[in-house]
């Protein structure tokens, strides 16, 4: 059976590394593992990737795209979501059937009310002022999230704004290191992470990325304390136990990998 790295989805489907995180961290996709802990993906994957991503380009917010995505699974079709249509309608997602579209989040029928005189009279609307809009922390999250792909500089102007505004925004942090250590920052990601850290935004999810980056940057020591850190948050966390399993026997400590590793496939199907 064919399967995709990760690098091979981002290229594949457009996707960016923050979404394939989300969707993952979601268990809309459940990726197996590969030589050197790397995700492999299958190719209902890569198509579920790509569904996400062009609903993405539609502007419809992540949080939504996820949602629907998840909703519909709960629903039960009786067949695989990649073989329903599913497109962008209003910044909201849509599923289209033989009976017509239906919102996924609400299951509401969607109502075609366009006449089908292509005659009628077009009313022009004076243009409206334009007006200055603040953006909250979460705003200025949203676009960030969709400058990822095409303009991932600016992506990271936008996610430090969003870290500005909102300083508690656990996943600005996480994306903006993320995107970070997709350009080998990973020392900038660490003192991103540190940062957080030293504003009283602790978790998980920022002691796990804290302790990836660190691993990148070869401060193995260090990303092992992290992994243990994030672990003492959530014992559940599979991938920190797996990752630490993996640096425990990198280092020669052969009984705490075992116990780790025992940890991981106790917790893992949960995901």
């Amino acid at each position: 059976m064919q399967s995709f790295t990760l690098r091979d989805v981002q290229t594949l489907a457009g996707v960016s590394r923050s979404m394939v995180n989300t969707m993952v961290a979601s268990g809309i996709v459940t990726p197996a593992r590969g030589p050197g802990n790397q995700y492999r993906f299958s190719f209902q994957d890569l198509l579920l990737f790509r569904t996400a991503q062009s609903l993405r380009a539609a502007n419809v917010p992540t949080r939504r795209v996820v949602r629907s995505i998840k909703r519909l699974e709960a629903l039960g079709t009786g067949r695989p979501l990649t073989g329903i249509r599913i497109t962008a309608l209003r910044g909201l997602v849509a599923v289209k059937d033989e009976h017509g579209q239906w919102h996924a989040e609400t299951g509401q029928r969607i109502m075609d009310f366009e006449t089908p005189d292509r005659s009628a009279p077009v009313l022009r609307l004076n243009p409206v002022s334009p007006v200055t809009v603040d953006l909250n922390g979460y705003d200025l999250f949203e676009i960030a999230q969709g400058l990822e792909r095409d303009d991932p500089e600016e992506a990271e102007r936008a996610y430090r704004k969003a870290i500005a505004a909102d300083p508690g925004l656990v996943d600005a942090y996480v994306n903006l290191g993320c995107l970070l250590c997709d350009s080998s920052c990973y020392e900038d990601a660490v003192d991103l992470y540190r940062s957080a850290l030293d504003r009283g935004v602790d978790g998980p999810l920022i002691r796990f990325n804290l302790a990836v980056a660190l691993e990148d940057s070869g401060h193995v020591e260090r990303a092992l304390a992290e992994y243990h850190a994030c672990i003492a948050l959530a014992p559940d966390f599979a991938d920190a136990h797996y990752n630490a399993a993996r640096l425990h026997e990198a280092i020669g400590d052969h009984q705490r990998a075992i116990r780790h590793f025992h940890q991981y496939k106790r917790f893992e199907p949960l995901r």
